[in-house]
């Protein structure tokens, strides 16, 4: 019964997003996050130049579920029937009940294409923020002891 009671007195360990360098591991953004965090992902899709919302939240396991992504109109890649849901709103194309699960994140930075990222409705960083055609990683994570280290 003690053991149970001391073990419930250590804090529990932190959990942060972390974006880095998929080569060097040079962390760039790290900030709090939690199980049910929102994440945003802004970005511009290829050719057309469509802007392009991608809608997740963070499960139990630190994975992040894409909910929904919204555009305003089709063009080449992309998919037109993706999720169990699909509707027009406010000009922009709604698919929703994707429940695609990533471990991470990864893409090419680009300055005019990445726009934002929004984690429970506070913008963490923009394209433009982070290095040039660079590729970068972004995870839920636990936080290593002797953290936080919030760092941008």
């Amino acid at each position: 019964m003690l053991l149970l009671g001391g073990c419930a007195s250590f804090p529990a360990q932190e959990v942060v997003l972390r974006i880095h360098d998929w080569k060097t591991g040079q962390v760039y953004v790290e900030v709090p996050a939690r199980t049910n965090s929102r994440l945003l992902f802004a970005w511009v899709h290829s050719l057309e130049k469509i802007p392009w919302n991608e809608y997740y939240h963070v499960d139990e396991h630190l994975n992040l579920i894409l909910d929904e992504i919204t555009f305003p109109a089709f063009g080449a890649g992309i998919p037109e029937d993706k999720g169990r849901v699909t509707f027009i709103k406010d000009g922009l194309i709604h698919m929703q009940g994707i429940d695609q699960s990533f471990a991470e994140l990864v893409w090419l930075n680009s300055h005019f294409s990445t726009r934002e990222l929004v984690l429970d409705g506070i913008r963490i960083t923009r394209g433009s923020e982070l290095p040039e055609h660079t590729r970068l990683r972004l995870v839920i994570e636990k936080a290593d002891k002797g953290e936080p280290k919030w760092r941008k």
